[in-house]
């Protein structure tokens, strides 16, 4: 198995050399040269094992051999032994035939936990093999930064650098970064919003030179080891629903578009997929460019989803790609033309996403209002970004037969001021974070700055 940027002009990778590289230097993201397949029998050979089991059984192809099974089995069960759910990721009945995905019982109690509880382990196999440091910088609009950190804390051979838009995430999800306070930690609070953090990681990425020699990786879901490990849940709650004897559809809410993105490569693997539905707030860029080929950026609003508030959809390349038949000059053009202007998907490329993906936009009176209705419907309490997935799915569900599941991304713990306007006293934290909000906090604000932010990671590695 070898990895290919979708730009086209980067040399092809090796499993591990793709987990520690993260972006191309074309600019591109990287993707497997070839898809590997799973058969109906082998998808239905994966009803009742453990997550841990499907999961290794799912990613083996893409490690392809460079971790022996023993050890990447190892791994696995390592990661998944975190969660608090001993299904893992449980699925939660709604109605008659649509279903919660939780992917919050992790310890950071968000989606992001999945991947990066195995990714911090898969480094720190690679680079102890190498006998190499490395640096880590990510970019957050709350989630991915908590979840890095909590997979990363303990590896030996990693200093972590999360940025996050101050005074732009929730109080939990800032917390749950700043109250680490292990020696390779380090929050930066940039003074401007995601976009911002994520331009200044990807022009490090671009320009490694300030760190003289150390390598920079990445562990936000540019790294295609973030998108393989997130496979996996899609292909276990399928499985769990029929699969492959039935089709399922799926509603993902989004903004990077990471996780849609793995479960087109669950379906593309083999899994009988209907329908994807796309939910996003009121940062659209995914809904316009699908019902209005409208494929430009607009000003950030702030939402009461602050996860999915995102201008710019990076893993969206990735499916481009896909669509434009692997033409990484035709990818490479259109985004630079992206940049510069507002403008629109090829005719083609654009009636093949239709004919798979569906999409819907839910502004915060909306969120507010799911949240009501679906805890009078189910008794559930619904996080914000969960809200935009719920009226999503039953706007855009399609064949009433086929089981419709929706990604639980958060625990409503992480979102309490959205839970609290929709009319609730709020959700309480679980058991190991009942003190997150007592905790000694540490982290720096700096200005949107590239010089400022690279010059801090020079001073603080170790």
């Amino acid at each position: 198995m070898r990895y290919i940027s979708t730009r086209g002009q980067a040399p092809a990778l090796s499993f591990e050399e793709v987990v520690l590289t993260g972006m191309a230097s074309d600019g591109g993201l990287y993707v497997p040269e070839t898809i590997p397949q799973l058969s109906a029998d082998e998808l239905a050979e994966m009803a009742g094992l453990s997550y841990a089991e499907i999961a290794f059984r799912v990613m083996k192809p893409y490690v392809n051999g460079e971790i022996d099974d023993d050890t990447f089995r190892r791994l696995v069960t390592e990661a998944y032994a975190t969660f608090s759910h001993d299904a893992v990721v449980p699925l939660n009945q709604l109605d008659a035939n649509h279903f919660l995905l939780e992917l919050f019982h992790g310890p950071t109690l968000a989606f992001k936990d999945v991947a990066l509880q195995l990714l911090g382990r898969l480094l720190d196999h690679f680079l102890k093999k190498r006998g190499e440091r490395a640096v880590i910088m990510g970019a957050t609009s709350g989630d991915t930064g908590s979840a890095a950190i909590e997979g990363c804390r303990h590896c030996d051979n990693l200093d972590i650098f999360i940025l996050h838009p101050y005074q732009r995430v929730s109080e939990v999800q800032r917390r749950q970064m700043t109250s680490v306070l292990a020696d390779n930690v380090f929050n930066v609070a940039i003074e401007g919003n995601f976009d911002d953090a994520q331009a200044m990681v990807k022009a490090s990425f671009a320009d490694q030179s300030f760190l003289n020699g150390t390598r920079l990786v990445a562990v936000n879901s540019i790294n295609w080891a973030r998108i393989m490990a997130q496979i996996v849940y899609y292909v276990a709650s399928a499985v769990a629903l029929g699969a492959p004897h039935r089709k399922v559809s799926f509603c993902v809410p989004s903004a990077n578009f990471g996780n849609v993105f793995a479960g087109y490569m669950a379906y593309r693997m083999g899994l009988p997929v209907e329908r994807f539905v796309i939910a996003t707030n009121a940062n659209d860029i995914l809904h316009r460019t699908l019902a209005a080929n409208d494929f430009s950026k607009q000003e950030l609003k702030a939402t009461l989803a602050p996860s999915m508030d995102i201008v710019v959809s990076s893993n969206f390349e990735r499916l481009l790609f896909e669509a434009y038949d692997r033409d990484g000059a035709a990818v490479a053009a259109l985004l630079e033309r992206f940049q510069a202007e507002p403008t629109a998907l090829a005719d083609a490329p654009l009636a093949q996403l239709r004919e798979l993906f569906a999409s819907h936009s839910v502004d915060d009176a909306t969120i507010l209002e799911v949240i009501r209705e679906a805890h009078h419907r189910t008794q559930e309490i619904l996080d914000p970004h969960t809200a935009t997935g719920y009226r999503a799915a039953e706007r855009e569900r399609g064949e009433a037969s086929v089981p419709m599941i929706t990604l639980a991304t958060a625990h409503p713990a992480k979102f309490a001021e959205a839970v609290v306007k929709a009319g609730f006293p709020g959700v309480p934290l679980p058991p190991h974070m009942d003190d997150l909000l007592e905790r000694e906090e540490r982290y720096t604000v700096l200005p949107a700055e590239l010089a400022a932010v690279q010059q801090f990671v020079v001073e603080n590695r170790r």
